[in-house]
């Protein structure tokens, strides 16, 4: 009798243990699926031409003005779109498993120009420097800001009901240009648009989405914040944008002491924001995100491209898809991909990567073996990293300076009457240093066609050297860049110091260095950690 009931146990177990572990399938037809593919799409260039005249022009403020449709026209130059797309065109190159590399290097020797951390990654290749220590800290000041979540929308299009291989893909593909919160926030968005083609209930979509990053996460902690104010106050985003704003708003370390934010956790934030209190309405949901400010026109984009895939094509609204359709063959500025090209190929790579994993093809029918979220392991950019205080280079108690260091007046592209920038040096030997108290320092000055290089100390210790050149669409220079930082010092006084080299890259046409400020640092609490307003 007790062999037998040992027996019946251990059968039990394993039968159920195999319906435990059996594989949840759905079915959509092609044409389903091409149709919310073409949603998505759809839904990034109606968000962007919306709200691009209002991107960051309101920096911590509700915008209150009156909003409209633009010209769906206004899709065709924007870099939510085109940059992306020039991954897609490595990846028709060089096939799905394209590395991060040789998508750094499409990105790198494009015709297009670039911020933030996107522009990181293209100096960063420009050094020699690849994924992942491309978008790592150390390398990259720009790590958590918002590049890869206004990029990360292509993956999500490609993995219906798959949010492990969009998660998977992300993590790899957003190591070029972030780590950490940035690259969550494209794991983020890729997730809500993989789990949006079978989830139309938003509250449940977005919990869904969670589950594919680390829940510790300052990113997923903002998101829940979101989700909590909704819930304490469904009618009222203004108030929930307050609070969000008054813990959130001054967290973006490349931003330091202004109200500029282009972090991702905050924009993602406005995201869900408009999702929870759009109730499935188009125009609401673009609207409300619009008027949350900061990257004003990224993030309508991002909801709109969720709604368009929840809703499929051809339910959004009869004047978005005439617009859409109006422009449809034509190519998006630096790409030869359309609208229509977009989709056909996103449908393509969708078919294959639901054939690699474990789903099918049948008489029109796919069969997609759906997959449970699984997020990666926690990694934090700037932990307790704090902007203390700046020294303008022109604070001439503060720098002490050897060699023939000359006032910079700076003609760059955008200014229409120089002024007094930055200091420079060109000659070997040429020396600067200053003494400061924290854990960490960002030294910025002026990336230049002139650009030349330069060996920094910290303490009398030789940390590494820089390269200042860089020349873009034969014209972009950069004013105002981090050539250098360093985080994690111990606590205390330090001097740093700058040799200039008196050599330049081979593409450059000198050997200057340019100085604006020193940007401090210290460790403690962010104004997040210390609120306290009770969400």
């Amino acid at each position: 009798m007790r062999t037998f009931t040992f027996l019946w146990l251990l059968l039990s177990f394993v039968l159920g243990l195999s319906s435990c572990s059996k594989t949840e399938t759905k079915e959509i037809t092609i044409a389903q699926l091409k149709d919310k593919i073409a949603g998505g799409w759809a839904g990034k260039m109606i968000g962007v031409s919306f709200g691009a005249k209002s991107e960051f022009k309101y920096l911590g403020v509700i915008n209150e003005d009156t909003l409209q449709l633009s010209e769906i026209n206004n899709s065709i130059g924007q870099d939510d779109i085109y940059v992306q797309l020039s991954f897609l065109m490595s990846m028709d190159k060089y096939g799905l498993q394209a590395t991060p590399k040789q998508l750094q290097e499409g990105l790198a020797n494009s015709g297009f120009m670039l911020w933030h951390a996107n522009l990181q990654a293209r100096k960063n290749f420009i050094d020699s420097i690849f994924p992942p220590q491309s978008g790592m800290p150390e390398f990259n000041i720009h790590a958590d800001d918002i590049d890869f979540q206004i990029e990360s929308d292509y993956i999500g299009f490609m993995c219906p009901g798959m949010p492990q291989s969009a998660g998977k893909m992300a993590n790899n593909i957003g190591s070029i240009m972030n780590y950490g919160d940035g690259i969550y926030g494209g794991i983020f968005v890729a997730a809500l648009y993989s789990e949006a083609f079978f989830e139309n209930n938003i509250e449940k979509l977005v919990d869904r989405a969670l589950l594919s990053i680390p829940a510790q996460s300052e990113y997923a902690l903002t998101i829940k914040d979101v989700v909590a104010l909704h819930k304490q106050n469904p009618n009222n985003w203004k108030a929930t944008w307050k609070k969000l704003n008054d813990k959130w708003g001054e967290t973006d370390i490349c931003g330091a002491n202004d109200k500029f934010n282009i972090d991702a956790k905050l924009n993602g934030a406005f995201i869900v924001v408009g999702l929870l209190y759009g109730d499935g309405d188009a125009y609401k949901t673009m609207e409300i995100t619009t008027r949350c400010g900061y990257d004003s026109d990224c993030n309508p984009s991002n909801v709109m491209a969720v709604l368009g895939v929840i809703k499929g094509f051809s339910n959004l609204p009869q004047k978005m898809q005439t617009d859409v359709l109006s422009i449809a063959d034509s190519c998006f500025d630096y790409t030869d991909y359309s609208f229509n090209k977009a989709v056909n190929t996103s449908l393509k790579y969708a078919l294959d990567i639901v054939k690699s994993n474990n789903g099918s093809l049948k008489d029109s029918i796919v069969q997609i073996a759906i997959q449970q979220p699984k997020a990666p392991e926690l990694q934090e950019s700037f932990p307790k990293v704090v902007f203390d205080y700046g020294v303008s280079i022109f604070d001439s108690t503060k720098w002490n300076k050897k060699g023939n260091w000359k006032e910079f007046y700076i003609d760059f592209w955008w200014v229409k009457k120089p002024y007094k920038q930055a200091l420079y040096a060109e000659n070997k030997g040429d020396e600067i240093s200053i003494d400061f108290e924290g854990t960490g320092v960002s030294l910025q000055g002026n990336w230049q066609k002139n650009g030349g290089n330069a060996d920094v100390y910290i303490d009398g210790t030789f940390i590494r050297s820089i390269n200042t050149w860089y020349l873009s669409c034969g014209f972009q220079q950069e004013a105002n860049m981090s050539l250098f930082h360093k985080f994690n010092l111990p606590d205390g006084k330090h001097t740093l110091k700058l040799v200039v080299k008196g050599e330049k890259y081979e593409k450059s046409t000198g050997t200057g260095i340019y100085i604006i400020e020193l940007r401090v640092f210290k460790t403690g609490l962010k104004k997040n950690e210390t609120y306290k307003a009770g969400l």
